[in-house]
């Protein structure tokens, strides 16, 4: 029987969740890859309970992660069943519903009918009477927000969740999503963006004012937790000397994971320079991508995936990076805007 590390909580940061009373961890663990039914139990486990000795008290799921979906679910709740249920009361467990689940009109997207079925399945294959936080996972074009977050709002007042949040929404998106919530009296806490060195969308003026999403998360006082902090892989040295057979372009995963065309001359060569300045930084190239998103303090936390536990301890000793001098913030302006 697994019993957690006695110091545990000695070197991880943990940062509030915009103006809530949310602490979460500043690396947090995505189960988005590596947790499938094609994935070895035994690793997933060692990854999972070795994040929670290194301080990772978040772990980040989705009805539909797998393959096949629902399947990361199912293989987390084991775990906890297994080893982490003592811990529960120290873990911060969220899931999300919005894309493809199941056949039929109602297995996406973000009618109430879909968010309260897909709730109810995900605490059923997890074992779970609740989960922290649930997510809309996308902005449904057809479905007003009023429904999607009234939806939210009944989930936490279930006590279903704790609290709410959203992810994939632009800043309009999200200015509307938290304004319906708070008039609901269940602000969103939290905005799950993709963001890296290589997709800054979150950066761009996005509403009639002028204000970014990143502008919008701090107007409306929620935190923001980034997932594909290392693009899928591109920004770190995995890619740098050809596509290793083991890596997310050579086992061909689906389920949105990147594919060889995203990877071009071009695009190599700037890795290869962020990688050469990460090195005269003392760190790995995913290490300063990773610290590199944690210096806004507007990010609460970064999302990191780990298909081993030394990807994982690697993604975490980002934490011990020292601060970027102005010079170092330049040359990596200049190497991306190449």
């Amino acid at each position: 029987m697994y019993t957690a590390a006695d110091n545990r909580y000695t070197n991880m940061k943990y940062n509030r969740t915009g103006k809530s009373g949310l602490l979460l961890p500043a690396i947090s663990l995505g189960l988005w890859h590596n947790f499938g039914n094609a994935d070895q139990y035994e690793n997933m486990k060692a990854i999972i309970l070795g994040a929670f000795d290194r301080g990772v008290t978040h772990f980040d799921l989705a009805n539909n992660y797998g393959p096949p979906g629902g399947e990361a679910e199912r293989n987390f709740g084991k775990m906890l069943k297994e080893e982490l249920y003592a811990y529960r009361d120290e873990l911060i467990i969220s899931t999300k519903a919005g894309y493809y689940m199941w056949q039929g009109p109602y297995g996406e997207w973000g009618s109430r009918k879909n968010l309260l079925a897909s709730c109810d399945q995900s605490l059923k294959r997890m074992g779970l009477d609740y989960v922290d936080i649930f997510y809309s996972h996308r902005p449904d074009p057809n479905t007003p927000v009023e429904e999607t977050m009234q939806a939210l709002d009944s989930i936490v007042r279930s006590g279903k969740a704790l609290y709410a949040g959203i992810s994939n929404y632009n800043a309009e998106q999200t200015r509307k999503a938290a304004a319906v919530l708070k008039k609901l009296g269940t602000p969103c806490l939290i905005h799950q963006p993709r963001y890296s060195m290589l997709d800054r969308w979150v950066e761009a003026p996005g509403t009639t004012d002028g204000k970014s999403l990143l502008d919008v998360v701090e107007e409306e006082g929620m935190g923001s937790i980034v997932f594909s902090p290392l693009a899928q892989g591109r920004l770190s040295d995995k890619y740098i000397n050809g596509v290793p057979a083991d890596s997310r372009i050579g086992r061909s995963l689906p389920n949105g994971a990147i594919q060889e065309k995203d990877l071009n001359e071009a695009l190599l060569s700037n890795i290869r320079q962020l990688n050469a300045l990460a090195l005269n930084r003392g760190q790995t190239l995913a290490q300063m991508a990773i610290a590199w998103l944690l210096k806004d303090q507007r990010v609460t936390s970064v999302l990191v995936g780990a298909s081993s536990i030394g990807q994982l301890e690697n993604s975490i000793d980002a934490l011990k990076a020292p601060a970027f001098g102005v010079d170092e913030l330049q040359q990596i302006e200049q190497i991306l805007s190449q």
